[in-house]
């Protein structure tokens, strides 16, 4: 794994390939935001518990919706960005 975790690197892809299903501009199936840009996954991670979805065990909560859960090298990498500060590139 690179010693520093950025979006364009690391985190767009994963949120592309997992996320962007539902979480299109304009969000279907119920989605309530985009995570289309860079600064919508930030925000997510900052204000709406992005990593705690993503972590969570409990089917109801647990994101993607309906699951399966994301392979946890995949949640780590995640996890990392945010320690690295969030970092765009």
């Amino acid at each position: 794994m690179p010693e520093v975790i950025t979006y364009e690197a690391n985190v767009k892809f994963i949120i592309d390939n997992n996320c962007i299903v539902c979480h299109s501009n304009p969000p279907q199936n119920g989605a309530p935001k985009p995570l289309v840009f860079y600064e919508n996954v930030k925000e997510a991670v900052e204000n709406r518990n992005l990593i705690g979805r993503i972590s969570s065990e409990d089917p109801s909560f647990l994101m993607p919706l309906g699951g399966p859960r994301l392979p946890q090298n995949l949640i780590d990498i995640i996890i990392q960005w945010n320690e690295d500060g969030l970092i765009k590139e």
